[in-house]
């Protein structure tokens, strides 16, 4: 994983960092793979940065957006743990499809409402057909999870273990390029047309992706089902059945807390994910009040190139020694920054500090995603990865559904001519983009304090020697990819070769 390992060879020369290779085979099957999933996580999040804008234009409402956002992570948390066991009994191509299928299918289904509803109903936040449209929509970009669940097991299955850490590297760069054409797109296509332009986007992008994946073949020889002790069990033919079917949420739990420290790790996300809550369901908001949606929407396509910088730093130099450290720094410096940035109301000052937090945040996502391909088995990383992203996720519901009213019923009349005001108004600011930034500020603190208590934990110190102790030695990398897609206990020791453009079934 970090430069100090040797060569494959076991040569006395000195090390030297090992290089992703996208030449091989099974480097050229991930690139192929990157970039539909970058396509396709283009178009989720177009919709989605398109319905929160669109929502806040027609409503005026910091509750409805807040309301999207809660909806959002509300179906993340939900559907993580289904999702995560979907990916680890279907062959992962399969997954994939099925994802950008039920995408196009709510797409289709939400731009029939849209023509359909008289004029006006949108214009209503209480409007019931305003919900349920929100709810198709939403629904479409939530599928979406699919895909990133599915992704970094296939960084597992096609790319060496020395050089996972710059294969995620890129994945977070694709989040970047996601971001960057997301926000100019959806910012222009909803000051051109609402939501007709964006869902015809999205229901023509998804045909395309599908597309595309038919000439995807990947080196997968079977679908492993789970055993009841969390262990590998006989192999399935790729057919759901009793066996394959279930969640099989008890050997998930089992292995998670077989690791040390990894129960803490996912605890620590979930904490941050409450207060970045709020940070969801409220940014768009406080931008929206400082700029026109045209220039907010340009705004962030500017700012995520920070991401793709940050990706491309990752895949360049990776992660170093110890990955869990790393993130945990950046979360340090996420939170000042998320304390900092809002005590002037700026969009120059925004601007730079989001340009900071995302350069970093590949780095974070990078990290936890190559702790758990080290110490997770590969057929059990979908219900880890989707166990994971329910658990972290569990808190943002809360935060998003209650920051949002409260910010306007409470939060904001404060800071505008209330108590708030009178106390800190004089040098803090006054009005409703002030009350929105004291929220985050609050977030900001108790983000840094919480984190310097993890890095002071028992915990970081046992995930931390169970990363080390879990590593390959130099010369083992093949082996252990290898041993990433054969069958344990002897199921299956054969493998036919698909043919040439043929996806797997």
């Amino acid at each position: 994983m970090s430069s100090s390992q040797g060569p494959a060879s076991g040569s006395a020369d000195t090390p030297t960092a090992p290089r992703l290779d996208l030449r091989s085979s099974r480097g050229r099957t991930f690139a192929h793979l990157l970039a539909n999933t970058a396509v396709a996580a283009v178009i989720n999040m177009t919709v989605w940065f398109g319905i929160t804008f669109w929502i806040f234009l027609e409503t005026e409402s910091v509750l409805a957006t807040g309301m999207i956002a809660g909806i959002f992570v509300l179906a993340t948390a939900s559907t993580g743990i289904w999702f995560g066991s979907v990916v680890d009994h279907h062959h992962k191509i399969r997954v994939m499809q099925v994802s950008s299928l039920l995408s196009l299918v709510f797409y289709a289904a939400a731009l029939a409402l849209y023509l359909l509803v008289p004029e006006g109903t949108f214009s209503d936040v209480a409007s019931p057909l305003l919900w349920v449209f929100v709810v198709v929509v939403m629904a479409g970009v939530m599928v979406g999870n699919l895909r990133t669940i599915a992704m970094p097991t296939l960084v597992t299955l096609l790319i060496p273990p020395e050089t996972r850490d710059r294969a995620n590297g890129l994945v977070g760069t694709t989040t970047g390029i996601s971001f960057l054409v997301t926000s100019v797109i959806s910012g222009v296509l909803v000051a051109a047309g609402g939501m007709l332009y964006v869902l015809l986007l999205g229901a023509v992008m998804m045909v395309a992706g599908l597309v595309h994946l038919q000439t995807i073949t990947l080196p997968e020889r079977e679908v492993v089902s789970p055993g009841e002790d969390g262990t590998s069990g006989a192999a399935a033919t790729g057919v759901v059945d009793e066996a394959t079917g279930r969640v099989d949420l008890r050997g998930t739990l089992r292995l998670v807390g077989s690791v040390p420290g990894l129960p803490a790790l996912i605890a620590f996300s979930c904490f941050n994910n409450f207060l970045g809550g709020a940070f969801m369901a409220l940014m768009d908001a406080y931008g929206l009040y400082l700029v026109p949606v045209e220039v907010w929407g340009f705004l962030w396509g500017g700012l995520s190139t920070a991401v793709i910088i940050g990706g491309l730093l990752v895949a360049r130099v990776g992660l170093g020694r110890n990955p869990l450290r790393l993130l945990l720094l950046v979360n340090l410096l996420a939170w000042t920054i998320t304390m900092l940035f809002p005590l002037r109301s700026s969009i120059v000052i925004l601007s730079i500090a989001m340009f900071v937090y995302m350069l970093a945040m590949p780095f974070a996502e990078a990290g936890e995603q190559t702790i758990l391909q080290r110490v997770v088995p590969y057929e059990r990383q979908g219900r880890v990865f989707g166990f994971a992203q329910s658990i972290e996720q569990a808190a943002s519901p809360l935060t998003a559904f209650l920051i949002g009213p409260i910010t306007q019923l409470a939060v904001i009349p404060w800071m505008t001519d209330g108590r708030g005001a009178q106390l800190i108004g004089g040098w803090f600011g006054t009005g409703p983009d002030r009350g929105i930034a004291l929220v985050f500020v609050v977030s900001g603190a108790l983000g840094v304090v919480a984190t310097l208590a993890a890095l002071a934990s028992p915990y970081y110190r046992r995930l931390s020697r169970a990363y080390q102790e879990s590593a390959p030695a130099p010369g083992e990398a093949e082996a252990v990819d290898g041993a990433a897609t054969i069958p344990p206990q002897g199921s299956v020791t054969g493998q036919t070769a698909p043919r040439p453009g043929a996806a797997v079934d």
